[in-house]
């Protein structure tokens, strides 16, 4: 596999020097480049290839959030990162459209290799260029239309409270992937991973989110025809059902509160790559749905046919280019292959794997779940889906 190429783009010639000694271990993994201006990043992306593009905002001529504009639109494949140390909210808030990142200056260049890393290693999964440049080119994951509607609303009155915009954004998608995708950045100014939907919530705040969404639209509405719109719903109610149980089973067998909430968001977004599918590529996804019908091959074999990837390839892909924790970007990749994540412990792998089962047994009358047997054998839970297939049936009695 070839080294990736790496421009680091500053203005500021010491920063640039001391990037290029601290990333000189990863000389044989990746080729960095440097330049000291956006006008002259921009050259040197028209006379040659980039996986990544590292940026400070805060420079003359064409400043940082203009630059990754520009890549967005001409590059979109370009995974496309801020470092800066500029803390004005107005510069922040326009850096949000075109990176998939934001970091802090000073930056730990260790946490700044193993984004990277980690981005890089997901995308390698994603064979299919022209669903890799949709996905890096997205601005954000479209939300259902009435939830959609119910946050603007909720937004617009000056008595919302916090509990009750998280409550909205759990059960959609799209705005449950942003918000968790601001909070692992440094707009907010919070150090750590964030892998739990209410501590995304609370640290970014009722006034952000309003800002976020009525002046500079982060969220955006799913709008198809009927007969996709129909789909979206299912889909939706999928994913939620799963991310309930998820945190159920994660409760009944660790009682750890923060383990649970992040099996919550785990599994709201384990099929965040079906979602991009139903928006960005309608009609493949439709034939891999109709296909499913007829023939009795898995949805990852069908997926990989069509698509050159799966579902889970393309969600973990976006999850790892947005920043989140390793253990979101693991249990959305790895939902359909635990074994793959070759755990000896229970995890947000665990609980989403076996939550996605049996909500599809439940919602599509399958006679048993399908699950990886010798995957939870290893961890010595062969024996608990039935416990936890009660959970879904207790959770449905009282719906009833």
């Amino acid at each position: 596999m070839s080294a990736k190429r790496v421009l680091f783009v500053d203005d500021d010639r010491m920063v640039l020097a001391g990037l290029r000694r601290g990333l000189h271990d990863t000389r044989a993994e990746w080729e960095t480049l440097f330049a000291a201006s956006g006008q002259e990043a921009l050259e040197a992306m028209e006379k040659s290839s980039f996986d990544a593009v590292v940026t400070d905002m805060r420079m003359p001529g064409t400043d940082g959030a203009e630059l990754l504009e520009r890549i967005k639109d001409r590059y979109p494949q370009v995974i496309r990162i801020v470092l800066s140390g500029q803390s004005e909210k107005e510069a922040m808030l326009r850096s949000i459209a075109p990176a998939h990142q934001y970091l802090a200056k000073p930056c730990d260049l260790r946490e700044l290799k193993l984004r990277l890393q980690q981005a890089f290693a997901s995308r390698d999964l994603v064979r299919n260029p022209g669903i890799a440049a949709a996905i890096a080119r997205l601005r954000s994951i479209p939300s259902l239309p009435a939830i959609y509607s119910e946050l603007t609303a909720a937004l617009g009155s000056e008595t919302t409270s916090l509990a009750q915009i998280e409550e909205i954004i759990a059960r959609d998608v799209g705005m449950a992937t942003t918000i968790l995708q601001l909070a692992n950045s440094a707009f907010i100014g919070f150090h750590g991973q964030v892998p739990s939907l209410r501590q995304a919530v609370s640290l970014i705040g009722v006034d952000t989110v309003r800002t976020l969404t009525l002046s500079i639209h982060i969220f955006s509405r799913f709008d198809r025809h009927s007969a996709i719109a129909a789909q979206a719903a299912a889909l939706w109610e999928h994913s939620v059902g799963t991310a309930s149980l998820a945190q159920r089973i994660a409760t009944m067998e660790t009682g750890n509160k923060g383990m649970a909430e992040e099996c919550f968001a785990a599994g709201l977004l384990h099929d965040v790559g079906k979602v991009i599918l139903l928006g960005e590529r309608p009609r493949e996804y439709d034939e891999v749905r109709k296909l499913l019908e007829i023939d009795d091959a898995s949805v990852e074999q069908v997926e990989s046919e069509i698509l050159g990837c799966s579902h889970a390839q393309l969600g973990g892909y976006l999850m790892s280019i947005w920043g989140l924790p390793i253990a979101l970007v693991q249990a959305v990749a790895l939902h359909h292959c635990p074994s793959c994540a070759l755990e000896s412990e229970f995890s947000a792998v665990t609980a989403v794997h076996c939550a996605d089962a049996l909500v599809h047994v439940v919602q599509e009358g399958k006679e048993k779940p399908v699950v990886d047997a010798a995957y939870l054998d290893r961890l010595r839970l062969g024996e608990r889906l039935i416990p936890w297939r009660n959970l879904l049936e207790e959770k449905r009695a009282t719906l009833q």
